[in-house]
């Protein structure tokens, strides 16, 4: 089984058994995404499809080699994590904890380049926090800079661009080698971060893989969070005032269940509108950046998988 049939599998059964979230399906059937034409292949017509994912080019760093893009994206997506804190953050003026941390590592890349291998096995919290305008001790800032070791360690002698070789066009592929060798990404039954690696590598067009659209959701605490507020994501009385008062939750059940019925709710509803289920967490997770969504509470969980 790859992984992701593993996500798959794992999400629908912890949804068919969940006692804290319920997908309403009425709700779920009465949401539509935004459509816009599209070519279809090898018709002279056309067809509906949401308007395709892309990558900011301002906060993200893409306009370099592919080599040093490619590097980037992989950094980014080793500390694209730690939402639970993000509260806790300085914050650039209009951007979220994600872009905040997106845009500072890109300005770093922009100004100086990419950390070697050797450097980012030698990481140290403080060179971090001051990279990422973060305090330095900032408890996020200590947990990306192990994942950075990590990280370096995992490379050894190999770059971004080698790890895709070595995937052989497949997404899957290398998300499975991702999640076994490091284990800030053994995300299991839901391999979040081990996903988007591949996705954004092709959003940035310096890789291309066969089965891109056999990832799931990259199920975090935004897209349950669009999901809660469209109706589709249903949360029982004490959950639900728990979320709302803004107390954090701990790992374990009710977070997990939050996360899978989110992944789950989506395959259903890419069967139904004919998309892959990236695609619509692109859309769902660029919905939940609008400031009156944004200002309602959303489950936080300090982990270092989301």
């Amino acid at each position: 089984m790859g992984p992701c049939e593993e996500v798959r599998e794992h999400c629908a059964r912890v949804a068919a058994g969940a006692q804290s979230v319920r997908i309403d399906l009425d709700a779920l059937g009465g949401l539509e995404p935004p459509m816009a034409p599209e070519p279809s292949r090898g018709c002279s017509g056309g067809s509906l499809a949401i308007s395709p994912p892309a990558l900011d080019p301002q906060r993200h760093y893409l306009e370099g080699t592919p080599a040093d893009v490619a590097t980037y994206l992989l950094t980014l997506d080793a500390i694209n994590f730690g939402s639970g804190w993000f509260p806790t953050l300085r914050k650039r003026r209009g951007c979220s904890g994600y872009f905040t941390i997106a845009w500072a590592l890109a300005d770093r890349f922009r100004a100086e380049g990419p950390w070697t291998n050797v450097q980012l096995r030698a990481m140290h919290a403080d060179e971090l926090a001051d990279v990422l305008g973060q305090a330095r001790d900032q408890e996020l800032i200590a947990l990306y800079a192990q994942a950075l070791r990590t990280l370096g360690a995992f490379l050894g002698e190999r770059s971004a661009l080698d790890l895709v070789h070595q995937a052989g066009g497949s997404a899957q592929r290398l998300a499975e080698e991702l999640a076994g060798g490091m284990a800030m990404f053994a995300d299991r039954g839901f391999y979040k971060r081990a996903q988007i690696v591949p996705a954004d590598l092709a959003l940035a067009g310096v890789a291309t893989f066969a089965d891109l659209d056999d990832l799931t959701i990259f199920a975090d605490n935004l897209v349950p969070h669009v999901l809660r507020g469209d109706g589709v994501l249903v949360y029982e009385d004490r959950l639900a005032a728990h979320v709302d008062a803004r107390r954090p939750l701990r790992p374990g059940a009710q977070e997990q269940e939050i996360r899978a019925c989110a992944v789950h709710a989506c395959e259903l509803l890419a069967q139904r509108v004919g998309v892959a289920p990236r695609t619509l967490d692109h859309w769902l997770w660029n919905r939940g950046q609008a400031p009156e969504i944004k200002a309602r509470p959303r489950h936080r969980c300090r982990c270092v998988y989301y």
